[in-house]
């Protein structure tokens, strides 16, 4: 299974970047995983609405340059469902076997995603209604990818 992660923003600090190299190297053993990072728009202290779409509208831009006809996308979305990783695992199960050619994951930049990528969506998945910084939202990701595959495989896991 392919998977990729389309990310607005890059990672700088060296505690991310070994956080999401370990999951990296987990989920290596079962699915072929690739990360692109686009650009993040600068984006002006209170934007107003037309500044806010403007933002979304150039970050989805970089994004869909990435996206494929056949892929199944995954938007990371705060309305989205908020799932128990056991119910995560089935989920990832049915998109899995859904026949897309890859399963692209969507992390949008500070202002979330555009309305027209959030309509190209198989589905919507929330982390729950916290707010998270954007390098640990990859992180758990990451963490939440490795435990559902470990899951559906009925191989151990921390509960």
């Amino acid at each position: 299974m392919q998977i990729t992660v389309i990310a607005v923003g890059k990672i700088k600090e060296s505690y991310w970047k070994a956080a999401l190299a370990e999951y990296s190297k987990r989920l290596s053993g079962y699915v072929q995983l690739e990360t692109l990072e686009v650009a993040d728009e600068p984006t002006p202290d209170s934007p107003s609405e037309a500044e806010r779409l403007k933002v979304l509208e150039e970050e989805a831009k970089r994004i869909e340059k990435h996206l494929r006809d056949r892929d199944g996308v995954i938007a990371l979305d705060i309305t989205g469902k908020a799932l128990s990783s056991t119910v995560w695992s089935q989920e990832f199960a049915r998109l899995s076997g859904a026949g897309y050619g890859r399963l692209v994951f969507l992390i949008g930049g500070s202002l979330g995603l555009h309305p027209d990528l959030l309509k190209r969506t198989a589905f919507r998945w929330s982390f729950g209604p916290i707010t998270l910084p954007h390098q640990l939202a990859r992180v758990v990701l990451l963490e939440q990818l490795y435990r559902g595959i470990r899951i559906a495989r009925g191989e151990p896991y921390h509960k």
